[in-house]
């Protein structure tokens, strides 16, 4: 059983698929594991330190030549996999609703796509669920960079010259990402409140000292859909939680957003007329910026202006900690594919609940009901 992990060639992408840790780990349970040279060196592994775990290094073609599994962070082109074994596995994120071509040159090419994205959230499939390990150090990355971009202290200082007051920080959105921007928001001083159209996330804000900004007065609507994301809200309530958000917005310093529901543009949280009745000098950080945005005007690596307000979002948030984001995202992959992994023939072996989720090609054909529906 060959591995394989070619180096990322999608424009801004750091991470690496494999790290020296996984590298042993599936060395020991038998297979041999082939790195792309210089695969790891934006995310500060060096071809040595694969080495050292067992890893052998090659070029790209040689990596993949006979690979029985490649492993990516983004799905590779169709051309960078040739030589690979006949129906070759390839466990790496996908964007299978936004580059269907790709997932239809997959099933072409006669591998079997795994989609890391769809992973379903259940208990058991935790430890390999790239969406939660990823938007955890995205939710941190956004806070550190609004604190960057913000012209003020976070936390309250009380010196000899007076009071510096605490920044007032709002999360939108109380996913993996949310709750992680809290958390760092917290740590680092500012009065923090959330909100999320679910109710169930109220205990989890409290219970990280931020304060619940809630939509009261809008009986029967809890926002949980399937797989623990949000969903499309009424619009009885998007108008009673806009009008709750305008009169909130207007007295933060720190906005950060984090609203997406896969497979579809990212939902309009904050309008231009919004951000302009927030402060000048505040800062807003839109983690949906690849997906269209959570705020009017966000454009991805660029900081934009708009009445005084500073709107930023990267393209690739998690890929500005590559080293993190790399171990992570390699651990994911190792505890879904070890999880699997059959002694007796050497090889993981899916079931059907977790496989049928995540395999989105195979014998030539697309299999995924997501895809197909």
């Amino acid at each position: 059983m060959k591995i394989a992990a070619l180096k990322e060639r999608a424009d801004g992408e750091s991470r690496v698929a494999v790290t020296p840790e996984t590298v042993k780990k599936f060395v020991a349970l038998g297979a041999s594991v082939t790195v792309e040279k210089g695969a790891g060196d934006t995310a500060s592994i060096s071809d040595a330190e694969f080495e050292s775990a067992g890893a052998s290094i090659a070029s790209a073609a040689k990596a993949v030549e006979g690979a029985d599994i490649v492993l990516g962070v983004q799905a590779p082109d169709v051309a960078a996999l040739k030589g690979a074994a006949n129906g070759a596995w390839i466990a790496a994120t996908f964007d299978p609703f936004g580059n269907k071509d790709r997932v239809e040159a997959y099933a072409k090419g006669g591998f079997e796509a795994l989609s890391m994205e769809f992973m379903p959230r259940i208990t058991r499939a935790q430890s390999m669920d790239v969406l939660s390990s990823q938007s955890n150090l995205a939710g941190y990355k956004a806070v550190i960079s609004a604190a960057d971009e913000y012209g003020r202290a976070f936390p309250m200082m009380m010196t000899a010259a007076g009071t510096v007051q605490a920044a007032r920080c709002f999360v939108m959105g109380v996913g993996v990402a949310g709750l992680q921007a809290i958390a760092t928001a917290k740590r680092l001083g500012a009065q923090v409140s959330a909100t999320d159209v679910r109710s169930a996330t109220k205990e989890q804000i409290q219970s990280l000292g931020a304060k619940p900004i809630f939509v009261e007065d809008v009986a029967g609507i809890e926002g949980e859909g399937s797989g623990g994301y949000a969903t499309e809200m009424s619009e009885e309530y998007q108008k009673a939680q806009a009008e709750l958000v305008s009169s909130h917005i207007a007295k933060q310093d720190i906005v950060i957003t984090t609203a997406l529901i896969p497979g579809r543009a990212a939902p309009r949280l904050i309008s231009d007329a919004q951000i302009a009745t927030m402060k000048p000098g505040s800062v807003i950080f839109d983690l949906a910026a690849p997906q269209g945005g959570n705020v009017e005007g966000c454009e991805p690596d660029k900081i934009v202006v708009k009445h005084g307000v500073k709107i930023i979002g990267f393209a690739n948030t998690p890929s500005l900690l590559a080293a993190d984001a790399s171990a992570l995202f390699a651990r994911n992959l190792y505890n879904f594919l070890s999880a699997f992994w059959d002694e007796e023939q050497g090889k993981p072996v899916l079931d059907e609940e977790i496989g049928d989720a995540v395999r989105l090609t195979q014998g030539g054909k697309i299999v995924n009901e997501r895809l197909l529906g």
